[in-house]
């Protein structure tokens, strides 16, 4: 998405090639086929389409005509093996009657206090942090304020603080979860990933035709305005000239030559060398890697439990969860587990999306691993009342994930946010070789499709000023 979003707003303003490897636009969105049908098995929901519709304004179109979307009433169905389930609902009166009726009044008047505090937070830092080309204090400080960038409570755990508004372990649990969104841990990341509640509140979306539909769009109206794509092309090196940036050359052999190049991959792919020598230098290598993954795409039968498009079935023991994925490197013992249902009121066998959180395995598991982390999904996900009928599934490990985005080592967000200094050792869309700038989710201002959208918009915007193009 990242280099999407910035082919769209370069398009029209310079000649603008776009090399792929896949056959496909998209990257990390994508589809798979179960039962017949097609279903995300990439991202799922659509957030911040405040994002999008700057995006395609920007590029002359206009995104609700582009990409129909509806927006849902429900944002999550939540279950426990106690029996309990609530849902989180879009409506702010609705949602909070909701919490009070599961767990009291105490709690939905903490419910509230959050989703203030959240949406506090994520209006403090939207433009001069979320849109900003690198994570800088100077220009937080300016553009905040000392006072409401204390108010963000980057010093703070936040698991901890989570429990300043939740005594009930189900709502931690439920909100906690947030922190996984950017591949980390509540344990061990800032409060300030609080902001995710409020941007999921301010409207979840779900395209016609799927998540793939944003990344045709955007493919769509760029090669409108004369954006060249080209597939099949596997970037091996970055060509460097005199000091700049001076193109690219393909595995082929193939050499493109260029004023400025934008890279959306792992940032650790380029301080790997990975992208050739002259390169390497140009991002300090990351640190820790973010969690991963491990997800199963079936056509099923779906029985004792009402699904909705996206549920959760949380474990009984969430920190050892944590524990297992960054301290022993290992598949939970009892794994949280998110379900994406396509057709959710549909009668008999549907595509179901199935993720479990699991550590960045750089190599491929052994066969019985999968299969046992697969068990242990099936049993708790009965535990919470859900049977499933499976009549056929295929798996992604972290070494898949290892396979289709070099450098990753499988995490598929990065590098986690784990401590307030993690934001600003995250490497901005500038490098330190001029030309050559960075998009996706791996930079600034980190994972999730609007995130790297707004990597690629930072970008193409860097790109246009150092270039003196019009319309930056």
């Amino acid at each position: 998405m990242g280099g999407l979003a910035a082919a769209l707003l370069l398009s029209g303003r310079a000649e603008v090639t776009v090399l792929e490897r896949r056959d496909r636009a998209g990257g990390k969105i994508r589809a798979g086929a179960a039962g017949g049908a097609l279903t995300d098995i990439g991202p799922t929901v659509l957030t911040m389409k405040w994002v999008f519709d700057d995006l395609f304004a920007r590029a002359g179109a206009d995104f609700g005509s582009e990409v129909p979307a509806e927006r849902l009433g429900v944002l999550a169905r939540h279950a426990w093996r106690d029996g309990s389930r609530v849902d989180l609902l879009d409506d702010d009166r609705a949602a909070a009657d909701a919490v009070g009726r599961f767990a009291g009044a105490a709690e939905m008047r903490g419910f509230n206090r959050f989703l203030a505090d959240a949406r506090r937070i994520l209006s403090t830092l939207r433009d001069c942090f979320l849109r900003a080309p690198a994570a800088d204090m100077i220009r937080l400080m300016t553009g905040a304020g000392p006072l409401n960038l204390l108010g963000i409570d980057p010093f703070s755990n936040y698991a901890s603080a989570l429990k300043r508004y939740f005594r009930d372990p189900r709502l931690f649990q439920l909100f906690a979860r947030y922190a996984t969104y950017c591949g980390s841990s509540p344990y061990k990341a800032p409060a300030t990933l609080m902001l995710i509640a409020a941007v999921e509140k301010d409207g979840v979306w779900a395209p016609e035709g799927g998540m793939t539909s944003l990344a045709k769009a955007a493919e769509r109206i760029a090669s409108a305005k004369g954006v060249r794509f080209l597939y099949g092309q596997e970037v091996a090196e970055v060509l460097v000239s005199r000091g700049r940036a001076a193109g690219l050359r393909t595995l082929a052999g193939d050499e493109f030559g260029a004023d400025a190049v934008i890279l959306n991959v792992d940032a650790a792919a380029v301080a790997s060398g990975l992208l050739g020598p002259a390169a390497a230098g140009a991002v300090r290598p990351p640190g820790a890697r973010s969690q991963s993954a491990i997800t199963f795409l079936m056509s099923a039968t779906a029985t004792g439990f009402p699904l909705h498009r996206h549920n959760v079935f949380f474990s009984r023991d969430y920190k050892a969860e944590f524990d297992a994925v960054f301290g022993a490197g290992t598949a939970p013992p009892e794994p949280t587990t998110y379900i994406w249902a396509k057709n959710p009121a549909a009668d008999g066998r549907q595509p179901l999306f199935c993720l479990v959180n699991a550590p960045a395995w750089g190599a491929r598991p052994p066969a019985d691993e999968i299969e046992r982390v697969k068990a242990r999904m099936i049993d708790q996900l009965a535990g919470c009342g859900l049977a499933l009928g499976i009549d056929a599934e295929s798996a992604m490990t972290p070494a898949d994930f290892a396979r289709d985005y070099p450098g990753t080592d499988g995490a598929i967000y990065g590098a986690p946010s784990h401590g307030w200094r993690a934001t600003f050792q995250r490497p901005g869309v500038r490098t330190r070789v001029p030309g050559l700038y960075l998009a996706g989710g791996s930079v600034h201002p980190g994972p999730g499709v609007p995130m790297a959208a707004l990597s690629g918009m930072a970008a193409a915007t860097c790109l246009m000023n150092d270039f003196g193009l019009t319309g930056a």
